[in-house]
């Protein structure tokens, strides 16, 4: 399967990037607003599953973090792009994003940091998660991503990926 529409299937349309009232990209200064609109592109890119669109915004030596329950086969950390595309495809296969939104957004130099709240199915259990809060710290390099440092309430995505 190309990996274009192996990214396409595994986000799916229902993974939806929207930011609050409260994002105010205009208030930055020159360098923070660079890497606000390449996190955020690189974000809306991801949610549509458009590889072409993300690949540029990815530093060869990007790293994907996310912490949680290591019986969960998305955890990582995840090293360069390649490893990144095959991470998102385990997501895909066992996380289908339900709702995000993103509610507070804002970068100070080379880095981003966005809160939000989501849901999910999982698909060993078919269980949803629940609504949960999410946190994001990015980093930006010459235009690229070279940091994504995800944390969420990986209780209640273990709970739900274990059918508890």
């Amino acid at each position: 399967m190309k990996r274009r529409n192996l990214i396409t299937h595994t986000l799916g349309a229902a993974l939806v990037f929207s930011l609050g009232q409260r994002v105010h990209a205009g208030e930055m200064d020159a360098t923070s607003k660079a890497t606000f609109d390449t996190v955020m592109r690189f974000m809306g890119a991801m949610g549509k599953g458009d590889v072409d669109a993300m690949s540029p915004l990815m530093a060869d030596d990007i790293v994907w973090h996310n912490e949680g329950d290591p019986a969960m086969p998305w955890i990582g950390p995840w090293k360069g792009k390649e490893e990144i595309f095959q991470f998102l495809k385990v997501f895909g296969e066992n996380f289908q994003t339900t709702a995000w939104e993103n509610e507070d957004a804002f970068a100070s130099g080379d880095t981003v940091a966005v809160f939000g709240r989501m849901n999910a199915i999982t698909s060993k259990s078919g269980k949803e998660t629940g609504e949960f809060t999410f946190a994001l710290r990015a980093k930006v390099r010459n235009g690229q991503v070279v940091l994504w440092n995800w944390f969420e309430d990986s209780y209640s995505v273990s709970k739900a990926f274990h059918g508890n």
